[in-house]
């Protein structure tokens, strides 16, 4: 993806230019001529695409720091641990058992990650502020596009935020002012209306041959329409709400299951025939590769990441890998998210995701050293995963990546038309059935038998379809507070630790909500406005 530098970065560059020259009137009356600045910037149609390319590169910087979202996401739900080294500190183990005492020192675990999505979410209201002020030579569809694109992206991050952390600052203009917390149905009416305008104004271009060169990355109407179905979903489980609140009203299960009958129906989005090539480590040979036909939206990567500021790269996919261990074609890592064996045998052994999904040490006759490893149980994340080549070599690095930590480049799939298909069918689609059966028929080839849809059929069928995809956790939530602790809470599990057994714990506490630490730093830099959550 093209990187722009943000306007903040552009304006100090004009300040310290003017620095080192004579402070004459006439010099400082006239605008730099070579440099960008808010004064001579949002006045064309080319200077709308270099700022819309910077609110990609604000949102393909959300995960650039531990801990990612992804990672959070399988740590917090029932299909794996916190894992990581056995020397590190407790900061997993703290996510992992909703726990401040299991890592009292990480008070600000989470800061980077807030301040990250919020440097995004400035970078859309920015653009959102100034596009009026462009020239759009009456391209009225371009000038739709770019908002809704804008728009999408700020849904996207305030979605996360507000799952995580709840009660969350409502920016909807770029400030540095102190925010108070507003209600949890003010973000979600921003949210919903940004993605209502999104799915109603981009174009319907159905995928096609040659359609992820122009749309891979990108957001499309099909994606807006999927992550609305997501978000209603969401909205209404965790909160009990009939609706989905938007800016001018509301949106209904009915409205929520038309967008995305219309994606299934309309985008030209498929499943592929087989689903281990979805993911480049479970079949490395075949993998269908970035922008296939069931992606419908991605966020974007590359092996160029540097420690000069390029962060283009996956930083948190090395985070799974197995601890300390390359073997064809998995490759090393540090050891967090060890899947439970529990959710292994969730998988009948016929089906195609067990084996697509999960790293079985055992299973692949896999020589690997545990000795540094915490929380070891025999299983890793398959999905996204570092790789390596056959002679043991990082394929990061193999691209021209500096190393296997910062140079991974998968792509993370946010959204998979199979997600799509099973939140249609659990929103009551007249094809829920048939929508249930192409999910389950996929993955279990001849051994496929039919089964009537029920509402804890298509629950399970959700948890080992989307395994690891950052799902799963939020899935349990909006089902109930009472389901995801009987989901999540564990008692004395044996894991291994450098080797040596111990026994593992899980009490999930429903006053929390489920919901994180607000990094504490941001509480005393809003001297007191914002406020903690329950149990942190």
């Amino acid at each position: 993806m093209k990187r722009v530098n943000n306007i903040k970065v552009l304006l100090l560059s004009g300040a310290l230019m003017l620095s080192t020259v004579g402070c004459s009137d006439s010099f400082l009356d006239q605008e730099p001529l070579n440099e960008k600045t808010e004064s001579n910037f949002y006045k064309t149609k080319e200077d709308a695409a270099l700022a819309i390319n910077g609110v990609y590169d604000g949102l393909q910087r959300i995960w650039e720091d531990y801990p990612a979202f992804p990672f959070i996401s399988s740590v917090l739900s029932d299909n794996a641990f916190g894992g990581t080294g056995a020397s590190d500190g407790f900061a997993a183990q703290m996510m992992d058992e909703f726990d401040k005492n299991r890592s009292t020192a990480d008070l600000n675990l989470y800061e980077n990650l807030w301040a990250d999505y919020y440097a995004a979410i400035y970078r859309a209201n920015k653009y959102l502020q100034e596009e009026g002020n462009i020239d759009w030579e009456g391209d009225d569809a371009l000038r739709a596009q770019y908002q809704s694109e804008a728009r999408f992206v700020r849904a996207f991050c305030y979605f996360d935020l507000a799952r995580m952390f709840g009660n969350i600052p409502l920016l909807e203009e770029p400030t540095t002012d102190n925010v108070p917390q507003a209600d949890p149905a003010e973000v979600y009416s921003l949210i919903g209306s940004d993605l209502q305008f999104a799915a109603e104004n981009l174009s319907a271009t159905a995928y096609s041959a040659g359609w992820a060169a122009q749309n891979d990355g990108r957001v499309t109407k099909w994606a807006a329409e999927s992550l609305l179905g997501r978000v209603f979903l969401y909205y209404t489980g965790y909160y009990n709400q009939a609706s989905l609140p938007t800016k001018d009203g509301s949106i209904s299960d009915a409205q929520a299951l038309q967008y995305l009958e219309d994606v299934i129906t309309n985008s030209g989005h498929d499943l592929v025939a087989d689903y281990t090539t979805l993911w480049p480590a479970a079949n490395p040979d075949n993998y269908v590769g970035e922008g296939n036909i069931e992606t419908v939206f991605a966020l974007k990567y590359t092996y160029t990441s540097d420690y000069n500021g390029n962060m283009d790269g996956n930083h948190w996919m090395v985070m799974n890998g197995m601890r300390n261990t390359n073997s064809y074609p998995y490759g090393q890592g540090w050891g967090g998210a060890t899947v439970t064996e529990d959710f292994y045998n969730t998988f009948s052994a016929d089906d195609a995701r067990k084996f697509a999904s999960i790293i079985a040490i055992e299973d692949e006759a896999i020589d690997i050293d545990i000795s540094t490893q915490r929380e070891y149980t025999g299983f890793y994340i398959k999905k996204y995963t570092p790789m390596v080549d056959e002679d043991g070599n990082s394929t990061a690095v193999n691209q021209g990546g500096v190393n296997f930590q910062i140079g991974q480049y998968q792509d993370f799939v946010s959204i998979r038309f199979a997600d799509v298909l099973l939140m249609a069918a659990e929103l009551g689609s007249a094809n829920a059935q048939t929508y249930f059966n192409r999910v389950r028929e996929r993955a279990l080839g001849a051994a496929y038998t039919e089964l009537p849809l029920t509402e804890e059929r298509l629950r399970e069928e959700r948890r080992l379809e989307l395994a690891f995809e950052g799902i799963r956790y939020w899935d349990l939530l909006r089902y109930g507070l009472d389901v995801a602790a009987n989901a999540i809470n564990v008692t004395d599990v044996e894991v291994f630790n450098a080797g040596q057994a111990v026994s593992k714990s899980i009490t999930f506490d429903a006053s929390m909500e489920g919901l994180q630490q607000i990094p504490y730093n941001q509480i005393n830099l809003s001297n007191g406005t914002l406020q903690q959550n329950t149990g942190w």
